[in-house]
């Protein structure tokens, strides 16, 4: 005992002396270590008002900074928008766009802003549900449970409400999210992709950085700009050395909680693959990008969420061959286990579970290359395959009880599905064939040419034959195709000719039940294991430790701070002229024309990107970056090249997450967009 009160005093030590580490909860904020270290405790309206300005987009942060719907979030958030609603002859993610009045606005296509109204404690719920169960019972037990309690969360208004079940602690906890959604959004202002991208690659994960990655869109309900009573008011100061910094987004995934057993296969099997076939992909892709100013143009939005993935995995990857990190987390895992040792009715929940999550680490090896390649879709990687699965699974889910359905098709998130099958989506053919080609070139190389399941998929024909007969005759580019599979029924499905429908329905009971085998021996074994380590970590720690994310709303704080790279400090801000001076006229480092028409015009040593020791991974894109008083200060859009580890742990010596400060974009905005009706929005009198 007297090893853990040792241990538990050196982690809190330790904790309070790393107070900018963290991804919280809105309902549990560290109030107390906020007060202590800078003196300043948020009150309830603040933390209300913040919670329901921010807001998820698809994937990416963003928050309202107006009465009228106005969304701010980053430019590379906001590149599917600018995909669809361009073409052959306007190309808005390169040219940049204003609407200088709503009726200019453009609509995008699938996308959806939403805002957390409510947070509910549904663990007791949960726990009742899955109590005493394992393998598939429980799995089937965890799904059922879920579908209820998000179908009464929803309740009949399904056009405005999204319900979601989050798996907080490894399943120490359940909470139950309320999201008030937004479904039609348009495009107000983005600036042009050389501006937003800004030293392209090379800078990516860096610092200094000289980057307008921002994007200004618009809520809508009944076709009119969307009436709001929480947003962020717009600091026309910029932020300053030192001083409180809030971010509010939703990080997509951390894994600071799981076992060694897991990390480890995540490094010596899924980082490794992911590295390796995506190394080759940008390849083929930087290729095709070559052939035209149209290929140059349906490449960018692949070529460029790919580079930044492998650049993220790689980091990943360097930090989990840390020796320092891993020795960590050995240490952790082994004083925990001897505490629940100590413990005997901890024990007999807790003492095996590390143990069964590692044999289930060797399962996930035995199963992983089969289940990526055909449930993980990696053999197959194209737009029409999605869609196709889509319409014969949704349709074959939707006849069953919501209990028993896959998660992913329950009556809360059909709106969701319906409504992206029915919007119409820019697919280009070639570049279809040609990232399909690949991949099925990659399943057969992967599981080997005489493999039955290989054997089946391409029969007598190549990859690139295969790939060229499906995407030739396939009419899934068509949405008013889609829909009226879907409004069909299972009698569209089967009766369908479609070669994609056809090859897909060929393969999907294979599928499934890979996918059931891998989530049964798995998956159900990693959350029933880690539910009962979060239990033991609680009583061994309590709820000062934050959970990790998964992709929901956190609160992080932290200061505007540098750092020091080879002995030599960075500097916390840059400016206009950097980019001036960096600016060679040659991508990845040339500015656009209007930048270089306005240089007069600007003042130069205003500030553009700045640092701060904020807590934030991927997801957090587009999170406002807030002082004491919730004004919007910045604009979070990455973080430097040690922020790549903060997915296993945070260093705040070196970890920072890098803003475009809101004194820059009203900078660009006002001298060389022009946009005073949009400022007068953003800064009303």
């Amino acid at each position: 005992m007297k090893l853990r009160r040792l241990w538990i005093s050196l982690w809190f030590v330790s904790f309070s002396s790393l107070a900018d580490e963290g991804m919280w909860t809105f309902d549990n904020l560290p109030l107390e270590q906020l007060e202590k270290k800078f003196g300043f405790t948020p009150s309830t309206q603040w933390i209300n008002h913040v919670r329901q300005s921010a807001a998820a987009l698809g994937g990416c942060s963003s928050s309202f900074v107006s009465a009228t719907g106005l969304v701010l979030t980053n430019h590379h958030c906001a590149v599917g928008c600018l995909q669809q609603v361009s073409s052959a002859g306007k190309n808005y993610r390169k040219d940049g766009f204003l609407a200088r009045k709503p009726e200019e606005e453009l609509q995008c296509p699938a996308q959806e802003v939403s805002t957390l109204e409510q947070i509910t404690d549904v663990t007791e719920q949960v726990g009742v549900a899955t109590r005493g169960l394992t393998g598939e019972a429980y799995k089937n037990a965890l799904n059922a449970v879920s579908a209820t309690l998000t179908s009464q969360c929803v309740g009949a208004d399904t056009a405005k409400t999204r319900c979601t079940l989050v798996t907080l602690y490894q399943g120490g906890l359940y909470h139950l999210y309320r999201y008030r959604r937004y479904t039609d959004v348009r495009l107000v202002w983005a600036p042009e992709a050389a501006a937003a991208e800004f030293g392209g690659d090379p800078d990516n994960f860096n610092f200094p950085r000289y980057s307008l990655d921002a994007t200004i869109l618009r809520a809508y309900e009944q076709g009119k700009p969307a009436v709001v009573t929480n947003y962020l008011t717009w600091s026309q100061q910029q932020p300053q050395s030192g001083e409180l910094i809030f971010t509010a987004g939703g990080p997509g995934r951390t894994e600071r909680l799981l076992t060694v057993a897991q990390l480890e296969y995540e490094r010596d099997s899924v980082l490794i693959e992911t590295l390796r076939s995506g190394y080759e992909l940008r390849g083929l892709l930087t290729q095709f990008r070559t052939s035209g100013p149209e290929q140059a143009r349906v490449a960018a939005n692949d070529l460029f969420f790919l580079e930044n993935s492998l650049k993220s995995s790689f980091g990943k990857l360097t930090a989990l061959q840390s020796s320092a990190l891993l020795n960590r987390k050995r240490e952790e895992e082994a004083s925990l286990k001897r505490f629940v040792a100590d413990h005997p009715i901890l024990c007999a929940q807790a003492c095996d579970a590390w143990d069964n999550i590692a044999r289930a680490q060797g399962i996930a090896k035995e199963l992983g290359a089969e289940f990526g390649m055909l449930e993980g879709g990696r053999a197959f990687q194209s737009t029409y395959f999605n869609l196709a699965r889509t319409l014969i699974r949704g349709v074959d889910e939707r006849g069953k009880p919501d209990s028993e359905r896959l998660p992913e098709f329950t009556t809360t998130r059909l709106p969701m599905i319906e409504r992206r099958l029915g919007t119409p989506l820019p697919i280009n053919n070639a570049l279809e064939k040609l990232k399909l080609g690949w991949s099925l070139t990659k399943f057969r190389e992967r599981l080997g040419t005489d493999d039955p399941l290989v054997m089946r998929v391409l029969g007598n024909e190549s990859p690139e034959q295969l790939a060229t007969r499906l995407i030739d005759g396939t009419r899934l580019g068509d949405n008013a195709v889609r829909k009226a599979i879907w409004a069909g029924g299972p009698d569209a499905v089967n009766q369908s000719q479609d070669p994609w429908i056809v090859f897909v329905r060929s393969i999907d009971e294979s599928s499934r039940a890979l996918r059931k085998r891998f989530e049964t021996e798995v998956g159900a074994v990693q959350q029933k294991n880690a539910e009962a380590i979060a239990k033991a970590r609680f009583q061994y720690l309590g709820t000062k430790v934050y959970p990790d994310a998964t992709g929901t709303l956190r609160l992080s704080f932290g200061t505007v701070n540098s750092w020091s790279e080879r002995g030599k400090p960075r500097a916390e801000f840059t400016d206009f002229a950097g980019a001036f001076r960096r600016h060679t006229g040659a991508e990845p480092y040339a500015l656009p024309a209007s930048w270089l028409a306005a240089r007069e015009r600007l003042n130069l040593t205003e500030s553009l990107n700045f640092v701060a020791t904020t807590d934030i991974v991927g997801g957090n894109s587009g999170s406002p970056m807030l002082n004491q008083r919730a004004e919007l200060v910045g604009l979070a859009f990455d973080g430097n090249i040690h922020s790549l580890g903060g997915a296993f742990w945070f260093d705040p010596s070196s970890n920072r997450s890098i803003g475009v400060t809101s004194t820059g974009i009203l900078e660009a905005l006002r001298k060389i967009y022009r946009a005073d009706e949009l400022v007068a929005e953003l800064l009303p009198r």
